[in-house]
């Protein structure tokens, strides 16, 4: 059970972690952005450096390298657009006036960048382990490219839970473009695919005889995927569930209300 238990474990110490560094680096005076993206540029860097590197690599620790690689890239991806290096062509907030396919354009204008960037960001990784017996870190990085876009379209739809107190301030003007509801039509379809994909990539991972690569790297992808499901229900549920990332939130201390 421990190949099973300590990738689950770092996973979702990573998770936790690395969002709430984000959170806290994009809430600081925009002054120290420039030297916080220099900083992710060379994690970028690395990053596909590891990926190339341990592409052959079907060891246990090959799986922790291709996952860790594969969630930074990602992260960077989440950097830029949090710090508005690469938003969109669109920096205003929402039109009032604005429904239905209108307010969708306007909606993906204000992401369009940020999107091609993240599709660019697949290409290479793909490229990278093109072939390869290591492709965990591309599996990661589409795994958090789709429920990324599923939690996006349901903050678009309607959820009950914006989380706007995790927008940097330079960015608050995206809430206009979320809706409060209790719900939407698309949730349901989004929790449940994302569990039935949790459900089999756990499968995958503890099929017998499964190598050291495909049970830990497996483990990875189930636990993040379980993960990306609970950030889900966090849209929906009545309870204040940012406060476990309360200590990245401490930047935000002191930004404007947002624009709803």
């Amino acid at each position: 059970m421990i190949q099973y238990g300590l990738p689950a474990l770092f996973a979702l110490f990573v998770w936790w972690f690395s969002t709430g560094a984000i959170i806290y680096l994009d809430g600081l005076p925009q002054r120290s952005f420039r030297w916080s993206l220099l900083g992710a540029n060379v994690m970028l860097f690395g990053a596909l450096h590891g990926l190339l590197a341990g592409r052959a690599d079907q060891s246990i620790a090959g799986a922790y390298g291709a996952f860790t690689c594969g969630l930074l890239v990602w992260a960077w991806q989440e950097m830029t657009f949090l710090m508005g290096a690469v938003t969109g062509p669109r920096r205003d907030a929402a039109d009032p006036q604005a429904i239905g396919a209108r307010r969708f354009r306007q909606a993906v204008s204000v992401v369009l960048y940020h999107e091609l960037a993240i599709a660019a960001g697949a290409a290479m990784i793909a490229a990278l382990t093109w072939g390869a017996a290591n492709r965990i870190g591309l599996y990661t990085y589409l795994l958090l490219w789709g429920m990324r876009t599923s939690a996006k379209l349901n903050l678009f739809l309607g959820v009950r839970n914006l989380s706007v107190e995790l927008l940097p301030p330079h960015l608050r003007y995206l809430g206009g473009y979320l809706c409060r509801r209790p719900m939407n039509r698309l949730f349901p379809f989004s929790v449940g695919l994302g569990s039935l994909l949790t459900v089999l990539l756990a499968r995958h991972a503890a099929v017998p005889g499964a190598s050291d690569l495909q049970a830990t790297g497996f483990s990875f992808l189930a636990t993040m995927m379980g993960l990306a499901v609970l950030e889900h229900w966090f849209m929906v549920v009545p309870l204040p569930v940012n406060s476990i990332w309360a200590w990245g939130l401490r930047s935000h201390a002191a930004a404007p209300p947002a624009v709803l």
